[in-house]
């Protein structure tokens, strides 16, 4: 919202001034008017229709007709997507009449369920036909085998005469071999398919069922098959059932009913084979070219429908939102006019003043819709002018809690705090380039990344790309005032400020080191690195570093409280909650800022754990040689007084003026000026019945002290929290050491090319995976919540709720 398109100029601090207004639309202009508002998309309209159903609103019957279309054309999408169609070629912006679109989309539906209908029974008469030559094939080969070996048994017969039958021939020779010619008996056959994993089950039931009364002779079919029924490819085998009398056929053709198996018929006679064979195989060439044809015809009637479907989707999804929000609109008494509220930006006035008089002269209305502002006590919608730059920044203030309506926004705080406390915890030069390397790939391919669609991860890393940018310029930044590029010092700014004592020392990163030149211009001094005393240098500088941060970082937040009630005139929250609080958090961690000042300054060697605990222990003791300054134990005293008066400034003071506050108004109440309630535009909808209420003081007093306790104990805690910045920054400045150290350079140190490339592919994925992916994510996460917790809560109370025009610009492809 609100990219681009913004009049006014930018001011994040405080939202866009909002307006609710009453729109009075004559009839035969409503539906332009709200067509013309949605292009312009600055207003929001309230429901003034709330407790109607949807099929008791007046434009019921028109989103119905709306939804049949949305319906008819997810169907299109469904059948153009299982073509492999596209359906984004030609996009004309001309809209088509309502009457006409649902005209021609009911042709096009019942012309292509049409085309699918023939299509289904012609691939299921194909399949079939290919089922049955199949089952000639193979039961020809039954029978022809059966023959050949019958007559040579027959053969045999002959020679021997004496020998029993083998299994085939009582079942296939035109007469059983016995002397007596009333004892032939004549056998039947079932031929077709079973699927091949039923196969073995269908052989068991039939010998069950029947006794073993029949003879099965199974053939496996090479390729997967399409079943007629269900149109899936099927491994199947090719059967011939060869049985006696009608109560086996009667039980055959149950169980193969049951198993799904598809019969067909067949001839025993060679010639009839041959002829069917024929008749089949000129069957299947013609149906092969018909079922051609109808999907080439469906093709370009899918192709056609193609071209117009991101046109005709858009304009069913106007339409529909434009009589969704008509439903919203209420008639007045003459029911000739439609009667809408809602808020709008100030600034946009103008411009939904000049729409509504466009919409009255392009519908011929003798009457132009009347635009009027109302006053309310309601809270109005809060709405900020972003950019896709600003954009991404606004979205991880509004995930904690949309801004009330003008209170201060940390949103334009959090485009610079928020990736700089990023990099505190991600200082390293080189891992910086990498990601600003990564982002610029996305910034400069915005506009294809933005036009397609994204998986999730990287639809999430594109919207927050300039985010990321920031976030790697800034890593660059602190990395080069650590002086870690992978781990590695380098003497960027000039010479080490270090030498070696004397020309022979040998160990010079662990012994012997000396200043011998000026101070190093920029960072850390790269001697540093490597020497014995790093980690308890570093560790104190980080360490200082952060409280010196989050105590800055949270006096901003206690001061946008001020703003805050300096802007709403909330003179009790200034001298009673502002006030005390700026004291205590300063008396006590701002007090210990100053230490770390001073101390850094002078070089002193004080103890300031010392210096803060004896604080509290004993005050009256003398520092000794922790003292840093003049008057430091007096000041101490002060300090200490100070934060225990400002317990109780907090918590006593605000709930007894409140009170008082409150029978001071209800005093005069009698008195108040009468309203006119000739006017029905001056009434409130909705009156706020809050000033009738009891003043619950023991709530209020309860609410106060949770409050202040939250603050005493969060003063501490959360300057602790603030500690993070130290523990995150030294563990990633210690795993790129171990992956420089122990996998680098000890795959460096073999002289083997193959350990080397080993270790270098090694080493890259450690740095991907590790340090820029996992590392990333968790130091975004816990300056997130730097962000939420220890900053905005001084301040930000989050009840708002967003400002969500109506307009066509926020269709969304799923909303349907």
């Amino acid at each position: 919202m609100g990219e681009g398109g913004c009049w006014p100029t930018m001011d994040l601090l405080r939202s866009e001034p909002m307006q609710l207004v009453q729109l009075i639309i004559p009839i035969e202009s409503a539906y332009r008017t709200i067509s013309y508002l949605g292009d312009l998309g600055l207003f929001q309209f309230k429901d003034l229709n709330a407790e109607k159903s949807p099929f008791q609103r007046t434009y019921a019957a028109q989103i119905k007709r709306c939804g049949e279309m949305a319906r008819r054309l997810r169907f299109f999408r469904e059948q153009i997507k299982k073509a492999g169609l596209s359906s984004s070629s030609r996009f004309r912006s001309n809209d088509i009449d309502l009457d006409n679109l649902e005209v021609k989309l009911g042709e096009l539906e019942a012309e292509l369920l049409e085309i699918n209908a023939n299509n289904e029974k012609l691939h299921h008469s194909y399949n079939e036909l290919s089922e049955y030559k199949l089952v000639l094939q193979k039961a020809g080969e039954f029978f022809h085998s059966a023959q050949s070996s019958a007559a040579a048994q027959q053969r045999e017969l002959e020679v021997q005469q004496t020998g029993e039958g083998s299994i085939d021939s009582p079942l296939l020779l035109e007469q059983e071999m016995t002397t007596d010619p009333s004892k032939q008996v004549k056998l039947g056959f079932v031929s077709g398919l079973v699927p091949r994993e039923k196969s073995m089950a269908f052989e068991m039931i039939l010998y069950r069922a029947t006794r073993g009364n029949v003879f099965l002779k199974q053939a496996v079919v090479e390729h997967p098959v399409i079943d007629p029924v269900s149109g899936e490819k099927v491994e199947k085998n090719v059967f011939a059932i060869f049985y006696s009398g009608e109560r086996a056929k009667s039980k055959i053709l149950k169980i193969c009913e049951a198993f799904g198996a598809n019969r067909y018929p067949f001839a025993d006679d060679l010639g009839k084979q041959f002829q069917t064979i024929t008749e089949v195989s000129g069957r299947l060439s013609e149906l092969k070219v018909t079922i051609d044809a109808g999907l080439l015809h469906r093709n370009n009637l899918l192709q056609t429908i193609g071209y117009e479907y991101e046109q005709w989707n858009l304009q069913v999804k106007k339409e529909k939102s434009i009589y969704h929000t008509l439903n919203m609109l209420s008639f007045d008494v003459t029911k000739k006019c439609l009667v809408g509220e809602g808020w709008c930006p100030v600034f946009a006035t103008k411009q939904i003043q000049n729409a509504l008089q466009q919409a009255t002269f392009d519908s011929n209305s003798q009457v132009g819709a009347i635009f009027q502002v109302l006053h309310t006590k309601e809270s109005p919608p809060t709405y900020f002018c972003t950019n896709k730059f600003t954009s991404s920044f606004q979205e991880i203030v509004d995930a904690y809690g949309v801004a009330k309506y003008q209170e201060a926004n940390p949103g334009v705080y959090t485009i610079i705090t928020f990736p700089f406390l990023f990099a505190v915890m991600f200082g390293d030069w080189g891992h910086g380039i990498c990601l600003l390397l990564a982002t610029l790939y996305f910034i400069v391919r915005e506009k294809k990344f933005s036009s397609q669609k994204l998986g999730d991860i990287i639809e999430m890393t594109f919207g927050g790309r300039y985010v990321i940018l920031l976030m790697a310029l800034f890593s660059i930044y602190t990395g080069l005032i650590y002086n870690e590029f992978f781990s590695v010092p380098f003497e960027l700014f000039g010479l080490s400020a270090y030498g070696c004592r004397d020309p022979s020392c040998s160990d010079a990163s662990t012994v012997g080191l000396i200043k011998v030149w000026d101070t190093y211009p920029f960072g850390v001094d790269p001697k540093w690195h490597g020497s014995r005393s790093e980690l308890p240098f570093l560790n104190s500088l980080k360490m200082k570093m952060s409280i010196l941060l989050g105590v800055a970082q949270m006096n901003l937040g206690i001061a946008l409280s001020y703003f805050n009630a300096k802007f709403f005139g909330d003179d009790l929250n200034i001298w009673y909650q502002f006030v005390p609080q700026i004291i205590f958090l300063n008396s006590l961690f701002g007090y210990l800022s100053l230490l770390i000042i001073v101390k850094w300054c002078t070089g002193s060697q004080a103890d300031l754990y010392h210096v803060m605990i004896y604080m509290f222990l004993s005050p009256t003791d003398d520092l000794g040689e922790n003292q840093l300054f003049i008057g430091q134990k007096f000041l101490q005293l002060v300090l200490l007084l100070l934060a225990l008066v400002a317990v109780p400034w907090m918590l006593f003071p605000k709930p007894f003026l409140l009170k008082k506050q409150h029978q001071e108004r209800h005093r005069g109440q009698s008195y108040a000026l009468l309203h006119s309630i000739d006017d029905p535009f001056e009434t409130e909808p909705h009156h706020d019945s809050h000033d009738h209420e009891e003043f619950e003081f023991s709530e209020v007093f309860v609410h106060q002290m949770i409050h202040t306790i939250e603050f005493v104990l969060g003063a501490v805690s959360n300057t602790a929290s603030y500690l993070r910045l130290w523990a995150l920054s030294l563990a990633h400045s210690e795993l790129s050491s171990v992956f420089y150290d122990k996998v680098l350079l000890l795959a460096w140190g073999y002289n083997n090319v193959i350990v080397l490339i080993v270790g270098i592919i090694v080493f890259i994925f450690a740095t991907v995976g590790v340090l820029l992916v996992m590392e990333t994510l968790s130091a975004f996460l816990h300056a997130l919540r730097l962000h939420w917790v220890e900053f905005q809560n001084k301040f930000y109370q989050g009840d708002g709720y967003k400002f969500e025009p109506f307009s066509f610009a926020l269709l969304s492809e799923e909303d349907e």
